[in-house]
């Protein structure tokens, strides 16, 4: 009990006398100071004395399936200070491959009585993946909001960017250098972001052959080998549903001879960190990620205040950033 008055008053930055009348639910402690010391033991991974359990943390745990994308950490600095603002304590819960998964961090979250949760880049976006931790929450009316675009009736409100409008972006800006012979780079056939993307390309090219379509997962190797099938079925032009995606594709036009953008250009999706200094600079869309990180806080935080939130999409535009890794087509 003495070491963990004397952590707990360390975390918080108060005395252990302070810590021990929270605990026993005594008077003369700020409210302020009251939830700082709850939050400490949640972080700490103590249990709440009984007469406490019931109230709900002030914790947020925040959901990403990696750290490498340079997309995910950017979301996590947007959403985790939106969250520090409102005096909510951002939890990260990263997965790895054989490591926690998304159910386990689920269930932790869970025994820690968080406020609520945000996801980005989920399995709630993979048809074919398990949804029963999802589930669970909404039995438990756990506030949620998803970040990009999830499959249907798990009903949670979701933030997301327009990947039919990025797509169309992309694909016009690639028309009007002259491409011909765009190729698609694509997540995988049950991801709901990549299918949008393909539903976009197709509405705006009928004729686009299945050929020209490839899947990998979302990493610069898998970005290589896809490149590389579409690049021997003379694809001049590459619209990738990532930033790593793309970088793959130049990688793989390297390898086989071919200057980018002299004779393949590349655009990317995201517009993450350190993009403008690839080389080339990569031409890319933007996905707005200071405002739906902040819209997603906004709905999480309604939600927690115990206002309707309805669970519908809210669409944000994307922007097209042209740089250096697209040019004029390649003359026959």
């Amino acid at each position: 009990m003495t070491r963990r008055l004397a952590q707990v008053a360390k975390k918080v930055g108060v005395s252990e006398a302070t810590v021990s009348r929270v605990l026993n639910g005594k008077p003369g402690v700020s409210d302020s100071t009251r939830q700082a010391v709850l939050s400490a033991l949640d972080v700490l991974g103590y249990e709440r004395p009984t007469q406490l359990r019931g109230e709900r943390a002030r914790l947020v745990g925040l959901v990403l399936p990696e750290l490498q994308n340079p997309i995910f950490p950017a979301f996590a600095e947007v959403i985790g200070g939106a969250l520090a603002q409102l005096g909510l304590t951002p939890v990260l819960c990263t997965q790895t491959k054989g490591g926690v998964s998304e159910a386990d961090y689920v269930e932790l979250l869970l025994q820690q009585q968080v406020s609520g949760v945000v996801f980005a880049g989920g399995l709630y976006a993979q048809a074919d993946a398990p949804h029963e931790h999802y589930r669970e929450l909404a039995d438990r009316n756990i506030p949620v909001v998803l970040v990009n675009a999830a499959i249907e009736h798990l009903g949670f409100p979701c933030v997301s960017c327009d990947d039919a409008v990025a797509v169309e972006q992309a694909w016009r800006h690639l028309v009007s250098l002259g491409h011909e012979r765009i190729g698609l780079v694509l997540g995988p056939a049950d991801h709901m972001p990549s299918a949008r993307k393909l539903a976009a390309a197709r509405a705006l090219a009928p004729e686009l052959p299945d050929a020209h379509i490839a899947r990998s997962m979302f990493s610069i190797e898998g970005g290589h080998a896809a490149a590389a099938r579409l690049i021997d079925r003379g694809v001049t032009g590459f619209i990738c549903a990532s930033d790593p995606l793309a970088l793959g594709v130049v990688r793989a036009a390297r390898r086989k001879g071919l200057g980018v953008p002299s004779q393949v250009s590349v655009v990317g999706y995201d517009d993450s960190a350190l993009m403008n200094c690839t080389e080339p600079p990569l031409t890319t869309v933007r996905q707005p990620i200071e405002s739906m990180g902040r819209a997603a806080v906004e709905l999480l935080n309604a939600q927690i205040g115990g206002s309707s939130v309805t669970a519908e999409e809210l669409l944000f535009e994307p922007e097209l950033v042209v740089r250096g890794s697209t040019a004029q087509a390649p003359r026959s």
